[in-house]
């Protein structure tokens, strides 16, 4: 691929785990199924990296291409213009054995839910993430902690496959990029992820028309629903070791009353962190009954990652999240454990 960016591969993959899964690519996909994979509840980076890369295979030629996540079947609404959504099934459609298994921006098993059997009957299997918690699982292993998104990943894959971007490839992985450094804004924003940025808007991308669809639209409803669940916030300054901590939750009965459907509360966790006393920032969604995904925040001082495999979550020093049990209260109380051992060690 040629761009009028040098840039140099990021040293954390060995070059031997990319020519397996370059070999796996070239050897299993034209002519054999290739299932696709992200985490339940894909956010932009899940999302974007796997179509991309989809489109990718497909700009190649491969011809059985499925994608897919676990879970309730729907995309949120600000990805509904992204472009390779045909190429998605539902999870119970998806191919028990496909011929080459491909994960994105999963630390593990666990988030696959009811597809990590494909793990066992797909005839080679490849992972590509950026989390550090990443567990080790699955064959040919592109994980680099160091990266500031999965798509990151996907792009240095592309490349080696001298698969050029086009503008629906990189528009995929323009949302997975931007989703995943809050716009730019958060600390893994490097040199080289703008570099990135600049060769996927070269395609012929509207950043501003993208960012208005992903961060700046939502409905009425969604608006009034945040104002109810912050009104409930909660300041603890004492908490985190004195550093300080701001949560707050939302319920099942919050979505319905306001007729919202769980991908708007995924924004909610913006609002929170923004405040100025306290270094660590929790929102604890409902899911089920007894049943919460937890997202967790830093702004630097604590390593919330710690705090969420520690809860059999996982994520990064300034964003990770888990599932957790019980009431809101019941959760938090995990949470400020954690919290505690993490700020005396």
């Amino acid at each position: 691929m040629t761009d009028t960016v040098a840039r140099a591969l990021p040293a954390a993959i060995p070059d031997a785990e990319w020519s397996a899964a370059v070999r796996m690519v070239r050897e299993l996909a034209p002519g054999g199924r290739v299932l696709l994979i992200c985490h339940v509840n894909p956010d932009g980076d899940a999302l974007g990296s796997m179509l991309g890369f989809a489109l990718g295979l497909r700009s190649l030629g491969v011809a059985d291409i499925q994608a897919t996540f676990p879970g309730e079947f729907e995309v949120p609404a600000p990805f509904a213009a992204m472009p390779g959504l045909d190429l998605l099934v539902a999870a119970g459609e998806a191919w028990a054995d496909p011929d080459l298994l491909i994960i994105f921006d999963v630390a593990a098993e666990s988030r696959l839910g009811a597809l990590a059997d494909r793990l066992d009957r797909a005839r080679e299997s490849i992972v590509l993430d950026h989390h550090a918690s990443n567990t080790g699982f699955g064959g040919v292993q592109l994980v680099d902690p160091h990266a500031a998104a999965t798509s990151v990943v996907v792009e240095q894959l592309l490349d080696r496959l001298d698969i050029p971007l086009d503008r629906e490839i990189a528009e995929c992985l323009y949302i997975a990029l931007s989703t995943d450094t809050g716009s730019f804004r958060f600390d893994m924003t490097t040199p080289r992820v703008h570099e990135m940025a600049a060769r996927l808007i070269a395609t012929g991308l509207r950043p501003a028309e993208i960012s208005r669809r992903i961060f700046d639209s939502r409905p009425f409803g969604a608006m009034k629903l945040f104002a109810d669940v912050l009104a409930r916030a909660e300041l603890e300054p004492e908490a985190a070791g004195g550093l300080g901590l701001v949560w707050t939750y939302a319920t099942l009965d919050d979505l319905a009353r306001h007729e919202q459907r769980p991908y708007v509360l995924d924004a909610l966790i913006d609002p929170v962190r923004c405040v100025a006393e306290a270094d660590v920032s929790v929102v604890v969604k409902q899911v089920a009954e007894g049943e919460w995904a937890v997202s967790l925040r830093s702004k630097g001082a604590v390593d919330v990652s710690a705090v969420a495999v520690a809860l059999r979550g996982g994520g990064h020093r300034l964003a990770a999240g888990f599932t957790g049990y019980g009431t809101p209260s019941d959760v938090m109380a995990t949470v400020r454990d954690q919290l505690s051992l993490q700020t005396s060690i």
